[in-house]
Parts: C-alpha cells; sequence; structure tokens
C-alpha cells in the first residue's frame, strides 16, 4: 500500500527526533581516530581516504570509530523544515515550537567564532580537490543555507531571534569571504580560506544579502548582491543551465547546484523588486524542468544521464519545483521518494544507481534534513491537507 506524503514527513521527522539530530555525513570520513594518526596528514592522502569511506556503496564509519556529528545546517533545516509543517499539521504546533526553540539555541551555539559576523561550517574536517577546511571554518553554502532557514522561520514565525542573527551574518559575508573580481563584477569565494567561482555558492551570499537588505533596508548590501548576480548571470549558458563552477575541471551541470541558484535568484528578486535578471531565472528554470526530471517523476542528478538518483536531488527537486509552483511534479516526486526512497524507520535512503543498487545509508544532513524541508514545504503548499 502506498504511504502519503503525510505518513512519510512525520516519519522521517520521527527519526530525527529519536537520533537528536545526530547522524553520519558523506564528507565526514576524517573524523576517525584512525584517519587522525600522523600518518594521514598528507593532504593527499587524506584526500584519498576521505574518498575512499564517502564513495564505498556500504557504511563502514561505525568500523573506522566514526562519531554521529551535530552539523549546524541539520539543525538549520530542521528548524526551516519545523517552520512550514506548522502550517501543514497544526496540532504539531506547540511541539514544534519547543523545538524549535532548542534548534535556535543550538544554531547560534555552534556559529564558528572569530570572524566578522555570525557564520557557520560543517562539524567535521574536509579535504576538497581545491581546499582544506577545518572543522567549523564557515562557507558561504553553510551560512547561506543556515541563514535561510532563519529568515524562513523569522517571516513564517514572526521571531526576531531568527532575523536577528541574520543580519548578525552579513558582516561575515561582506568583510571575511575573498572577492574574485571580473570587470564591475565578482564573485564571493567558498571560504576564508581559497578563491574558489562556484556559482551556486556565491548565489548563496547574494541571498543572504538581499534578505538583510529586505529586514533593514540597507541599499549598499543590496548593490552588492546586485553585483555578484550579475556575474552569475554573465556564466548562465545560451541553454540556460549553469556548471558547477569556473575555469576549473568541475564543469557539470546537476540537478541541485541548479536549484540552489534558481531558488536563490527568485529570493533574489523577491526581497529587492528588481526585475532586471527575470530572463535569465525564465530560461534557467525552463532548463531545470525540461532536463532533470523523467516522466515528470524520476528527479536526475545529472541533466543528460538518469542514474543515479539521489537523495539531495530529489530533495532540491521537491523545493524548487514547490517555489516556482510545479506542485503537481513536486507531488509526482515527493510520492516516488516515500514510496521507493524510505525505510521503514522513516529515514531517507542516500542513492539508487543504474544497476538497481539502493545503497540505503542514511545520511542526517545529506539525505533526511534536506528531504524533511521538501516534504515539509510540499505539505504546506498542497491545498488540501492529506
Amino acid at each position: 500500500m502506498e504511504k502519503s506524503i503525510r505518513a512519510g514527513t512525520l516519519a522521517l521527522r520521527s527519526y530525527i527526533l529519536k537520533n537528536k539530530y545526530r547522524g553520519y555525513d558523506r564528507y565526514d570520513g576524517l573524523e576517525s581516530p584512525i584517519l587522525k594518526l600522523p600518518l594521514f596528514k598528507n593532504r593527499k592522502i587524506r584526500f584519498i581516504a576521505q574518498q575512499l569511506v564517502k564513495r564505498s556503496p556500504l557504511n563502514i564509519r561505525p568500523l573506522l570509530g566514526i562519531p554521529k556529528g551535530l552539523n549546524p545546517v541539520t539543525l538549520a533545516l530542521c528548524l526551516q523544515g519545523n517552520s512550514y509543517l506548522m502550517k501543514a499539521v497544526p496540532g504539531l504546533k506547540d511541539a514544534l515550537e519547543e523545538e524549535n526553540d532548542f534548534l535556535l539555541t543550538e544554531i547560534n551555539r555552534l556559529s564558528s567564532k572569530g570572524y566578522s559576523g555570525m557564520c557557520w561550517g560543517y562539524d567535521f574536517d574536509w579535504e576538497s580537490r581545491y581546499a582544506t577546511i577545518p572543522a567549523f571554518t564557515p562557507t558561504v553554502v553553510a551560512t547561506g543555507i543556515v541563514t535561510n532557514a532563519l529568515f524562513e522561520h523569522s517571516m513564517l514565525c514572526a521571531d526576531d531571534r531568527s532575523s536577528k542573527m541574520v543580519l548578525d551574518a552579513v558582516p561575515f559575508i561582506l568583510n571575511d569571504l575573498n572577492r574574485i573580481a571580473y570587470k564591475d563584477t565578482f564573485c564571493f569565494s567558498y571560504s576564508p580560506r581559497d578563491r574558489q567561482i562556484v556559482f551556486n555558492a556565491t548565489m548563496k551570499g547574494a541571498r543572504l544579502l538581499a534578505q538583510g537588505f529586505y529586514l533593514s533596508g540597507k541599499k549598499e548590501w543590496l548593490e552588492t548582491a546586485g553585483q555578484t548576480v550579475l556575474f552569475v548571470m554573465n556564466n548562465q549558458r545560451a541553454d540556460g543551465a549553469w556548471v558547477y563552477a569556473h575555469k576549473d575541471a568541475r564543469a557539470w551541470v546537476d540537478n541541485y547546484h541548479t536549484g540552489y541558484i534558481l531558488d536563490s535568484l527568485r529570493e533574489y528578486i523577491r526581497c529587492s523588486g528588481d526585475k532586471t535578471f527575470q530572463p535569465a531565472l525564465e530560461k534557467g528554470l525552463d532548463f531545470y524542468v525540461s532536463n532533470f526530471f523523467e516522466d515528470n517523476t524520476l528527479p536526475k542528478l545529472y541533466d543528460k544521464k538518469t542514474y543515479p538518483i539521489d537523495s539531495t536531488s530529489a530533495a532540491q527537486s521537491i523545493i524548487t519545483l514547490v517555489n516556482f509552483a510545479y506542485t503537481e511534479i513536486a507531488a509526482n516526486v515527493a510520492l516516488w521518494v516515500v514510496n521507493n526512497f524510505q525505510g521503514g524507520d522513516g529515514h531517507i535512503y542516500f542513492r539508487k544507481y543504474k544497476n538497481h543498487f539502493i545503497s540505503k545509508v542514511s545520511f542526517m544532513r545529506w539525505s533526511n534534513a534536506w528531504m524533511y524541508v521538501a516534504l515539509s514545504k510540499l505539505l504546506a503548499a498542497l491545498p488540501e491537507q492529506e
């Protein structure tokens, strides 16, 4: 018998609460005590070791002694999901408000210290091809996800605590990130430690500045946001797509990073009232809807390949589709997820591959928290609650 979207959402919520928001992450391999030994100080060895843990079809983290972490992004996404669920399931309002009080306290506690403003990073060391990022080093991506969740909570629940944190995060974007200039535009770096040019990342910075403008009326924040939005729009392909990164090997086009750009651009336009980039938004949205959904149901990770089916891509699909009123397709994706990609304990599976193998590893941030936001947002948008 098919599960409903509501039943799947509540089962997922129960799983997250049972685990107290803690869980494994795709990129947490370096948290193994073994990989903290002197033998693994070499950056290349650390990167390879992390990749082996990340790419293993089975969850070998317990064998390596990797603990379940408490990630501020997970907490923020649960805050955001709770805020949507209050509308969808009014009977849970008191419980959700109590949970949100705890989540706001923890989000505040886990902010990274020593920067110009509030900011957040992941709770594990992370070795990428282009940067070494120690645990809790803030990034524009983590900070942008957290502040967007806070902004949504502020708007939906009229809570000054969350709007204050949004405003307090703006100086981090303005003062601590590097800027890679190009003519009259620029790109924010991924973190204060690098100079990567990643389109979805700089758009999250622009979204935060636009939301800060919406809350404060400070036009200089909006002007700065517009410069980096222009940089990203100048690098949109003729077909409407954006590659992941500029002038390096990461030239793929994928579902969730495209969704991030579209959602951030939509929010910039909504908060600013500036319609300059509306044609770019419409072109990008057309590419997204036309290229990432098989039979208006199956959410593809890449534009030219059906597999793998990825949990974050599925979640972001639902979020972006709801944002742009493609509610029917969003519901198709959600029903596919709860009936094909959710375990009996409520957790969301990681990926399904071309050979039909399903990795059922539970990743608290990557799979569960993102899907909780997506399903809750969809429930709140449906004309009739299930």
